[in-house]
C-alpha cells in the first residue's frame, strides 16, 4: 500500500487537498514492505504472492506510479467551484479593460492533450504546472507570450504567406526588445499576457504515457539488457514514463492586455483603431494552426482551435457590420440620384422576382385560382399601381399583359380577371 511522505499526524487521507498538493507533497507514491509494514521510500511496494508451478510464496515489486497519478486526477466539488470562481473573477477583471479597448479576449478549445511544467522537479521526473495557492492547472502568461512572439516572427518572415501586417517594429513595440548580452538597448513591450486557467473537460486531468526505447543511447549508459552498447538499436529496454495532461475539449480563455497610452506614444498607428488587436488575432490563428501551447508541441500536444461558438458569434457580428456598411453605401448612392431614377432602381428587383415567378409557374395555373403564382401576381399588380415613374409603370404593365396567358380560372374569378385587364391598361397609359 503506497503512502505519502508526510508526518504521521497528517494521516494518509488527502482527498480534500487541491490537485496541486495531491500531485506534489501528498502524492501516495512511496512503497511499503507488506511483511514489515515499514516504508521503503522507493516508488514500489514489496508484496508476497503465491506463483509458479509449485505455487510458492514469492516477493513481487509492485510499481505505484500509475496508481498514485490516478489519485491526483479527479477534481472534487470544491476544486471545481474554485476553478469556476477564479475564472469568473478573471473574466470580471477583464470586462472593464475590454470595454475600454485595452484588452483582447480569445476563447479556445484544446483539440489534443495539453501539458506544461514537465521540467518542474518531481519524484516521477515529469512535473506539472499548478497555480499557487489554488493548486489548479494553469498555463503561465509568459509561455503564451513566447508563443505569440514566435507566431509574429514567423508571419513577419513571409515564409507562411501573408505577413498579416506584422513588421519588426510591431513586434518590438508590442512584445518588447531584449538585445544580446552586453547591450543595454532594451525596451518594454505594450502587451501583458494573463495566466490561462483551463476549464477541464470531464472535471479531471488525465495520464499520458511516453515509452522511450533508446535510453541507453540518450544517456550513453551500458546495460547488459541492451547488449552493452551505447548505439541506438531496437533491443533497447522500454521505459514507460507517466505524466499529467489536460484532456482534449477543455476550454482556455486567453487574455492579452495592452498599455494603449504607452503604445500610442511609441507607435501611434498600432494604437489607433485597435490595430494591435487585429495583429494579435492573426498571431493567435497562426499559433493555433502551427505552433501549439505548452510542452511537447512537436509531437502534437497543446494544439488549440478557437471556440466554435465564439467564432460563429464573431462571424455574425462581422456580417452585421458589413451588411450595415453596404446598406449605408447603397443609401448614399441612391441619395445622389433623382427621385425618378431612384424609383426605377428600386423597381428592378421587384420586376425581376415577378418575372422569375411567372417563368416557374406551372402550366395548369388556370385551374388553381388561389395558387402561389396568382397570389404573387395580385401582390405585384397592387405594388405596380402605386408607382409614379412612367418607366416602372409601363414595364409592369407589359409584364402583366404577358402573364395574361395564365388566367385566374374563369368564371369563378371573373372579377379578378377584369381587375387585371384594367390594371394593365392603367399602367400602359391606355386608360
Amino acid at each position: 500500500m503506497a503512502i505519502a511522505a508526510v508526518p504521521t499526524y497528517l494521516g494518509q487521507d488527502h482527498s480534500q487537498a487541491s490537485p496541486g498538493l495531491r500531485f506534489g507533497m501528498y502524492l501516495p507514491l512511496w512503497g511499503v514492505d507488506s511483511r514489515t509494514g515499514q516504508p521503503l521510500w522507493t516508488t514500489h511496494d514489496l508484496n508476497e504472492r503465491t506463483s509458479g508451478p509449485r505455487q510458492e510464496l514469492r516477493e513481487f515489486k509492485d510499481e505505484n506510479k500509475s496508481a498514485a497519478l490516478k489519485q491526483a486526477l479527479k477534481l472534487g466539488s470544491r476544486d471545481l467551484a474554485l476553478m469556476r470562481a477564479v475564472a469568473d473573477r478573471q473574466s470580471a477583471a477583464a470586462a472593464a479593460q475590454a470595454a475600454a479597448g485595452h484588452l483582447l479576449r480569445l476563447d479556445a478549445l484544446c483539440i489534443a492533450p495539453f501539458t506544461t511544467g514537465l521540467g518542474n522537479e518531481h519524484p516521477l521526473e515529469n512535473g506539472f504546472a499548478f497555480l499557487n495557492p489554488y493548486g489548479l492547472p494553469y498555463l503561465p502568461g509568459s509561455g503564451v507570450k513566447g508563443v505569440l512572439r514566435q507566431a509574429a516572427r514567423e508571419l513577419k518572415s513571409g515564409e507562411w504567406g501573408d505577413a498579416q501586417g506584422w513588421t519588426e517594429d510591431a513586434i518590438t513595440h508590442l512584445f518588447g526588445l531584449e538585445s544580446d548580452d552586453g547591450d543595454k538597448n532594451h525596451q518594454r513591450g505594450a502587451l501583458n499576457v494573463w495566466d490561462v486557467l483551463p476549464q477541464l473537460a470531464g472535471d479531471c486531468l488525465q495520464v499520458e504515457v511516453m515509452t522511450p526505447h533508446q535510453s541507453h543511447y540518450y544517456q550513453q549508459r551500458r546495460d547488459a539488457r541492451s547488449g552493452d552498447s551505447t548505439t541506438p538499436h531496437d533491443s533497447g529496454q522500454p521505459n514507460p514514463i507517466h505524466f499529467l495532461t489536460v484532456p482534449p475539449g477543455s476550454r482556455f480563455a486567453f487574455h492579452v492586455q495592452c498599455d494603449v497610452p504607452f503604445l500610442a506614444r511609441h507607435a501611434k498607428d498600432l494604437a489607433e483603431g485597435g490595430r494591435w488587436q487585429v495583429l494579435l488575432r492573426a498571431a493567435f490563428e497562426h499559433a493555433f494552426a502551427w505552433l501549439g501551447f505548452g510542452a511537447k508541441t512537436a509531437v502534437g500536444y497543446g494544439a488549440m482551435d478557437e471556440d466554435p461558438a465564439e467564432k460563429r458569434r464573431r462571424a455574425e457580428v462581422l456580417a452585421a457590420v458589413e451588411a450595415a456598411a453596404a446598406e449605408h453605401a447603397e443609401a448614399e448612392r441612391l441619395k445622389g440620384m433623382t427621385p425618378a431614377d431612384r424609383e426605377w432602381e428600386q423597381a428592378q428587383p421587384v420586376l425581376s422576382d415577378f418575372r422569375l415567378a411567372f417563368d416557374q409557374a406551372p402550366k395548369n395555373v388556370d385551374f388553381n385560382p388561389s395558387g402561389t403564382f396568382n397570389q404573387s401576381r395580385l401582390n405585384f399588380m397592387r405594388t405596380a399601381l402605386a408607382w409614379t415613374e412612367p418607366r416602372c409603370r409601363v414595364a409592369a404593365g407589359m409584364l402583366l399583359a404577358e402573364t395574361a396567358t395564365k388566367k385566374w380560372g374563369r368564371p369563378t374569378k371573373k372579377e379578378r380577371w377584369q381587375e387585371l385587364q384594367q390594371a394593365i391598361a392603367q399602367l400602359k397609359g391606355e386608360a
